[in-house]
C-alpha cells in the first residue's frame, strides 16, 4: 500500500451516520482534512469547527430521515461519493435479560440503519459514477464477548449484508466494505467501564488483553476508513476489515 497522497478525498461528497459520536467525529474530521465535503448525520448535535462539515439530524431507523438526508445532499451537490454507516448502539445483556423492545431497537439502529441509508444513497452514487460504502461491523461479529448477545447478532447481520451489497453493486462501480473495530476509546467503551469500582484496574486489564497492550483511539479507525473511502482502495470490496490491536488473533484461554 502506497502512502495516501495529500487531498486524498479532494472534492468528494461524504455522508457519515453517527457522525457526531466518538469514531464518527474522527472520521468526519479526517475526511475534511483530506479535502472532502462532509455531512455528519446524527440524532445528537456537535459544533464542528471545520467549514466543510455540515450536521444533519438523522434517526437512522427512519426511512423518511434517510430519504431527507439524501434529498438534501442531492440538492446541494447532485451526487454522493462516500457513505459511512457508523451509527450504532450497544446493549450489555444476555438474551434472557434483553427485552423485545431492546432487541428491536438494536436492530433498528445497527442493521436497519445500514440498510436504509445505503438503500437511498445508491441512486446518488450512480450519479457520481462510482462510490464507496463503509459499514461498521465489529470483531464481535466474529467472536462473542459475554453479555453482548444482541450486539453480536446485529454485527453478524451487518457483515453478511456488506458482502451481499458488494456483490450486487460492484458492477456499478460501488465498493462495499465493513470496518470491524475492537475496543476503542469512545463513550460506548466508557459506559462498559462503568462509574464505580476499580475502573483504573479494569482499564489496564483491557489494555493488557491486547497483544499491542492498548485499546484503539477513534483516529486509528478513521485512518482505515479514510483509505477505504478513496481510490487507493479501488480493488478492495466485500471484505470485513478487523482492526483490534491483535485481540482476536490470539487464543484467549492461553492467557489464563
Amino acid at each position: 500500500m502506497s502512502a495516501v497522497p495529500p487531498d486524498y478525498l479532494k472534492d468528494r461528497i461524504a455522508v457519515v451516520t453517527g457522525g457526531c459520536g466518538g469514531i464518527g467525529r474522527a472520521i468526519c474530521q479526517r475526511f475534511h482534512a483530506e479535502g472532502a465535503v462532509v455531512y455528519a448525520t446524527d440524532i445528537a448535535g456537535f459544533d464542528f469547527p471545520e467549514s466543510r462539515i455540515h450536521v444533519l439530524r438523522h434517526d437512522v431507523g427512519s426511512e423518511e430521515d434517510a430519504k431527507a438526508v439524501m434529498a438534501h445532499v442531492e440538492a446541494e451537490h447532485g451526487r454522493l461519493d462516500i457513505l459511512v454507516n457508523a451509527a450504532g448502539i450497544e446493549i450489555e445483556k444476555t438474551i434472557e435479560e434483553t427485552t423485545l423492545d431492546e432487541w428491536n431497537r438494536s436492530f433498528s439502529v445497527n442493521v436497519n440503519g445500514t440498510f436504509l441509508t445505503s438503500k437511498h444513497a445508491l441512486s446518488l452514487m450512480r450519479k457520481a459514477g462510482a462510490g464507496s460504502i463503509i459499514n461498521f461491523g465489529s470483531y464481535d461479529g466474529f467472536i462473542a464477548d459475554p453479555s453482548l448477545a444482541v450486539y453480536c447478532a446485529t454485527k453478524g447481520a451487518v457483515h453478511a449484508l456488506t458482502r451481499a451489497m458488494a456483490c450486487d453493486h460492484g458492477p456499478e462501480g460501488i465498493r462495499v466494505n465493513a470496518v470491524c473495530p475492537g475496543y476503542v476509546d469512545t463513550p460506548m467503551l466508557q459506559s462498559f467501564f462503568g462509574e464505580s469500582g476499580d475502573i483504573a484496574s479494569l482499564k489496564q486489564a483491557v489494555r493488557d488483553v491486547h497483544p499491542i497492550r492498548r485499546y484503539g483511539q477513534p483516529e486509528d479507525i478513521a485512518n482505515l476508513v479514510n483509505w477505504l473511502a478513496g481510490d487507493e482502495a479501488r480493488y478492495a470490496s466485500g471484505q470485513l476489515w478487523i482492526i483490534d490491536g491483535g485481540l482476536s488473533a490470539q487464543v484467549q484461554q492461553m492467557r489464563l
